[in-house]
């Protein structure tokens, strides 16, 4: 369900064209989720692990992943002639990729514990994930990839979702908290740096909307709403 968002989102970014001020609100919208996902699920349910500067480490781990994997993509970019400016878009791809990871991992853990659980964190994350698919698959459309491509892309998103779910449910299982925890803490400091070294950057590459402080937080209210009554 997490990816059909996603999915379904992208398609509504096919549809319709798509202006810079509308980009640029879209992708707000996405990073104020993604840091809502960080600050009010993520990091609060890591920081229960003991002892809690361990996860913190795996956070830092995430972080500096996150900058070499930029660094990586930046690299394939220029040898293949696509530059800076494509490289930010499949930044904003990776970032939304892990979090659909996160999201299943969380929907496997919810479901070893009842699957009435982990179907309803499932229809939770849903609302999230519309508008981060929406921003993804528009950033692509404005950087001139071939339409075929996009579609691909915006189906893909259903793996890592199901790679979370797996992770979530089969390996996490019956493991110790600290190697959940330490999991999550990993995947924070993924979705931290891409947000504000990927996504916000992106959204002000054709100026700034006049509502994009308004979009960033009214994301991370949606993505705060959603999780308060998932609880």
């Amino acid at each position: 369900m997490p990816a059909l968002g996603n999915i379904s989102g992208g398609l509504v970014a096919e549809r319709f064209e798509i202006s810079g001020d509308t980009l640029s609100l879209a992708l707000h919208v996405a990073a104020g989720i993604i840091l809502a996902v960080v600050g009010i699920e993520l990091l609060p349910t890591t920081l229960e692990a003991d002892p809690p500067w361990l996860v913190l480490v795996v956070f830092l781990a995430g972080g500096f992943f996150s900058i070499g994997l930029d660094s990586l993509t930046d690299l394939i970019a220029a040898r293949t002639g696509g530059g800076r400016a494509k490289s930010g878009a499949w930044g904003i791809f990776a970032g939304v990729a892990v979090d659909l990871f996160s999201d299943g991992v969380m929907i496997g853990a919810g479901s070893t514990i009842s699957l009435g659980l982990g179907l309803l964190l499932a229809l939770g994350q849903v609302p999230a994930d519309i508008p981060e698919g929406f921003a993804t698959i528009a950033t692509f459309k404005s950087k001139g990839i071939p339409r075929r491509t996009r579609l691909l892309l915006s189906l893909s998103f259903a793996l890592p979702i199901f790679l979370g779910v797996t992770v979530g449910y089969w390996l996490v299982r019956g493991q110790p908290a600290i190697v959940k925890f330490g999991l999550l803490a990993f995947t924070a400091g993924i979705l931290l740096t891409v947000a504000v070294e990927e996504i916000i950057p992106e959204a002000h590459n054709e100026g700034e909307a006049r509502l994009a402080a308004v979009a960033l937080v009214g994301g991370f209210a949606l993505f705060t709403l959603i999780s308060i009554y998932l609880e």
